[in-house]
């Protein structure tokens, strides 16, 4: 029984060294669903309005402050995702920014912890997480 116990315990252990090695994956929340997080188990979000311009981030200074950009020089995901969907763009400030299906991705200050999502639904609804089966297409 022991060894059986110390078998599943290290299958485990391997399972959730595998996952932490990915940039970006997908986790669950009993009310929002499936939405992405970075490698630590940060929620990531978009801002609504990087819709109406061509995948262009249009949150600095106090914005990013509270809305920090999310960039991964490389990026890694489970079979779930797919990495082409991902790319890189290039601030007016000359730092970098990941984007998924064209949307900058952001973390939130907000969050504290690894599973948290209180930036979900801030700023009169233009923050949300992102759901990579049903992300809005930019207009």
């Amino acid at each position: 029984m022991l060894v059986f116990l110390f078998l599943a315990v290290s299958i485990l252990s391997i399972s959730a060294m595998a996952e932490s090695n990915y940039t970006v994956n997908v986790t669950a929340n009993k009310f929002l669903g499936d939405y992405l997080v970075n490698q630590s188990g940060f929620a990531l979000y978009y801002f609504t309005d990087d819709g109406s311009g061509n995948g262009a981030s249009t949150c600095y200074d106090d914005c990013a402050s509270k809305w920090p950009p999310f960039y991964a020089e490389t990026i890694t995901v489970p079979d779930s995702l797919r990495p082409v969907d991902f790319a890189t763009i290039t601030r007016t400030d000359g730092s970098k920014q990941t984007t998924f299906k064209g949307w900058p991705l952001y973390l939130s200050s907000r969050d504290e912890a690894a599973g948290d999502v209180f930036g979900n639904g801030q700023g009169g609804n233009l923050w949300h997480v992102i759901d990579p089966q049903d992300q809005p297409q930019l207009f």
